[in-house]
């Protein structure tokens, strides 16, 4: 699934992508660190892996968009 940065926090390693469809949804430093990171900007697109859904829903990988 694809996203956009919102916020990231680079001593907590976590912030909040928003979906396509505006929805901001939260990262950890866990799922950050699984993409292999080394910094996020606002704005960058990204791809993210989650599992769940609704309000269970959870990011469990954040790494950069490549085409």
């Amino acid at each position: 699934m694809q996203a956009t940065a919102y916020t990231y926090d680079p001593e907590e390693r976590s912030g909040q992508v928003l979906l396509d469809d505006g929805t901001p949804v939260p990262f950890d430093a866990a799922a950050f660190d699984a993409g292999g990171l080394r910094l996020l900007r606002p704005g960058q697109r990204v791809r993210i892996e989650t599992e769940g859904s609704g309000a269970d829903r959870r990011i469990t990988l954040v790494t950069l968009q490549t085409f």
